[in-house]
C-alpha cells in the first residue's frame, strides 16, 4: 500500500484523508455536538496510537515525532481559535446589516 502524503503539493498540512477514515470520529460529529463520552473516547484513541508507536522508536525517530504531535496540537489549536474568531467577525458584520 502506497503511503498517503502528510502535506499537500504547496507544503500545508493534509491529514483529512487520513481522518475521514476514522469512523467514530465521522459518528462523534454526526450531531454536532463532542461530548465528554466522545472526547473520553478520543483520549483513550490518542493514547493507544501513541504506545503502539512510541516503544518501536528510536530515540532520534523518537524525538522527531514528539516534536512533530506538538506542533500538530499547536496547528490544531491555533486553527480552531482562528475559526472561531472569523465566526466571531462574520456574526458581528451579519447583525449590523
Amino acid at each position: 500500500m502506497a503511503r498517503a502524503n502528510w502535506l499537500t503539493d504547496d507544503n500545508t498540512p493534509d491529514l483529512e484523508a487520513h481522518v475521514s477514515q476514522l469512523e467514530h470520529f465521522a459518528a462523534s460529529l454526526a450531531d454536532g455536538v463532542i461530548d465528554p463520552a466522545e472526547l473520553a473516547a478520543q483520549e483513550q484513541n490518542v493514547a493507544a496510537a501513541m504506545r503502539a508507536v512510541e516503544s518501536s522508536l528510536s530515540d532520534d525517530q523518537h524525538a522527531k515525532v514528539t516534536k512533530l504531535l506538538a506542533e500538530l496540537t499547536a496547528y490544531n489549536v491555533m486553527q480552531v481559535l482562528h475559526d472561531m474568531a472569523a465566526a466571531r467577525v462574520e456574526q458581528a458584520m451579519a447583525r449590523k446589516k
